[in-house]
């Protein structure tokens, strides 16, 4: 099979850039492991994604955004940040009578982005494709799957989880941060409304998360030693339900479980090239973030549309779409754009897990100086709602 660029990973980064690659008149094909029903039709891994207004305008350019349900679409208008009990909160809020973003299922999300790529005559998914060797051959690259696949592309391009097998193909290294937690997430009926607004509240011993869904449902978000993460997975639910109102101080009223449990371990990572020859990485085989910031998937689309973007300029300046020139253009825009918050993301969860009392005085220091500047919390709300082309 010959391609102008193979995309490795049928998760929403790739199937995102694929669909750009196509609109810019590339032939593309997708490979990914999994058969063709968990792209078409996935199931729910209890994760809602908070997506940027850059990020909606980008999903609206490729024609993912009108493909998910409006149902399953929740505003987001404010969030609050709290630590311990006691500590004055930071709330940050839309401007106007707007939104900070909205939130949005993974499984909707994917399931949109594959039906928009799979809809353009010059995507081709390919499934069961696992990539077992991948060398340069002239002016191409070729990849090499079990069984008796093989794919020659100008360019292949690495968009397979933070754990990317293709990046350890390439040779190219990541850092890797394990936090030595792990994340239980589901959604939960409340008693008390949630008002479309977002917590974070880093307890002593925990994390707590809440993200408003439908009025009176929200995704509950627990970070807790995996051990005890599993603990509570494994509680019955009514047992569970009490747990999660006595950790919520009982803010959210009497709550019940709704659907399954999901535990995901914290790791961050940051590959240390984004490039190779004629390769690049994109979405978390590039960065993959701590989800305090809710930046993971919103750095994946700016990954997928800064890529395309410097092919598309490269098309129509007739050069070649996997040189060198191009690639280390991309490398420099995406880690100018990832490696500050990347870092900061580090320090905020590193700090705000620390338990010891040292550590408490600081975040509690530093949240109190927060919410009591106006200024600052603007520019956040500003940040997150700034359109696609500003950011």
């Amino acid at each position: 099979m010959r391609v102008d660029v193979a995309v490795v990973g049928g998760g929403p980064a790739g199937l995102c850039l694929a669909g750009a690659l196509a609109d810019a008149g590339l032939e593309v094909v997708v490979l990914e492991r999994q058969p063709l029903l968990a792209l078409a039709d996935p199931a729910d891994d209890g994760r809602e994604i908070a997506l940027t207004k850059a990020s909606r305008e980008r999903l609206e350019r490729l024609g993912v955004w009108s493909r998910i349900d409006p149902a399953y679409i929740h505003p987001l208008r404010s969030a609050r940040v709290m630590d311990g009990r006691g500590a004055r909160p930071v709330e940050i809020a839309a401007p106007g009578h707007g939104v900070l973003g909205h939130l949005v299922s993974n499984a909707q999300i994917r399931r949109a982005a594959f039906e928009a790529a799979d809809s353009r005559p010059s995507v081709q998914v390919v499934n069961h494709a696992d990539v077992q060797d991948i060398a340069i051959e002239g002016s191409g690259v070729r990849l090499n799957c079990a069984g008796d696949l093989s794919v020659l592309a100008r360019l292949a391009v690495a968009a397979d989880s933070r754990f990317s097998a293709m990046r350890r193909l390439l040779g190219i290294g990541a850092r890797m941060r394990d936090f030595g937690r792990s994340m239980l997430v589901c959604r939960m009926a409340h008693e008390q409304p949630h008002r479309q607004e977002a917590w974070e509240w880093f307890g002593y011993g925990q994390t707590l998360a809440l993200l408003p869904l439908w009025e009176g449902q929200s995704s509950v978000v627990l970070t807790l030693p995996h051990h005890l993460a599993q603990a509570m997975q494994d509680l019955p639910p009514e047992d569970f339900a009490r747990a999660m109102q006595e950790r919520f101080d009982h803010r959210l009223g009497t709550m019940r479980l709704l659907g399954e449990r999901h535990v995901y371990p914290l790791v961050g990572t940051y590959a240390r090239r984004f490039v190779a020859p004629r390769c690049a990485l994109v979405g978390d085989a590039a960065v993959g973030m701590h989800p305090v910031t809710a930046h993971g998937f919103n750095f994946g689309l700016q990954s997928a549309e800064t890529l395309a973007t410097h092919l598309r300029g490269a098309l129509q300046s007739g050069r070649d779409i996997g040189s060198p020139h191009v690639l280390a253009a991309y490398e420099q825009t995406h880690r100018r754009a990832t490696a500050p918050l990347y870092l900061a993301t580090g320090l905020i969860a590193s700090l705000y897990t620390d338990d010891r009392p040292p550590a408490r005085l600081l975040r509690g220091a530093l949240l109190g100086v927060a919410g009591r500047m106006p200024l600052f919390r603007r520019l956040v709300a500003a940040h997150l709602t700034r359109p696609a082309g500003l950011v």
